[in-house]
Parts: structure tokens; C-alpha cells; sequence
């Protein structure tokens, strides 16, 4: 199993993962919880460990620019360890804002660039 991610797929996953923490920190301004760093790293983690485990998996199997697989596997993953792994909540408001957030700025950052290099 060879994993090499070139400098687009770097690219891809550290715009997602700002995607990710743009959620996290908004979040937790919203809702008066601890903004500090380890705050929003605790709150953030199990999203930034689906969306660095889904970039390398798509990336083996040679199919990175899978958006929806990307997207999706984020906020279902993301979800089932924040729920079950680091036992917060995973209310449906949650899933839905995080959902459509996710989705607007990932797909938005992407095709920001794609229309640049068109």
C-alpha cells in the first residue's frame, strides 16, 4: 500500500480541513463553549481524523477528487466518533448544519479553484 500525496492532494486536504475547523469555530463562538485551542481541537477532532482518513484511503485507491465520498465520509464519520469515540452529542440540528456547511465549502473552495484555472 503506497501512499503519496503530491501537493494537489495536499492541497485538497488542508482546504477541507480549514472547511472543518471553520465549522468547529463558529460552533463553538455560537454556543459560548470553550473557544481556546484544546476546546476547539477536542471538538474538532473527530472530523479532522474522518476527513485525513478519507483523503488518504481515496488517495491509495486512486480516486482523490471523489467529492461526495470526501464530503459524506466527513460528516458520517465525523459523526460516529464524536458520538460513540469521544461521546458528545450528535443532535439532528447538528447533523444538518454541519452537513450543509461542510457540503457549501467544500464543493465552494473547489469550485472557486476550478473556475480560476479554467
Amino acid at each position: 500500500m503506497k501512499i503519496n500525496l503530491n501537493s494537489k492532494a495536499l492541497q485538497a486536504l488542508a482546504f477541507d480541513v480549514l472547511c472543518v475547523m471553520a465549522l468547529v469555530i463558529i460552533g463553538t463562538r455560537n454556543h459560548d463553549t470553550d473557544t481556546g485551542i484544546s476546546g476547539v481541537l477536542f471538538v474538532a477532532a473527530p472530523f479532522l481524523i474522518a476527513v485525513t482518513g478519507i483523503h488518504i484511503l481515496l488517495n491509495v485507491l486512486g480516486k482523490s477528487n471523489l467529492i461526495a465520498a470526501i464530503w459524506g465520509s466527513t460528516v458520517l464519520v465525523g459523526m460516529l466518533l464524536r458520538n460513540l469515540v469521544f461521546n458528545r452529542g450528535t443532535a439532528l440540528a447538528f447533523v444538518i448544519v454541519a452537513s450543509v456547511f461542510l457540503a457549501a465549502t467544500m464543493w465552494g473552495w473547489r469550485a472557486v479553484v476550478a473556475r480560476r484555472h479554467s
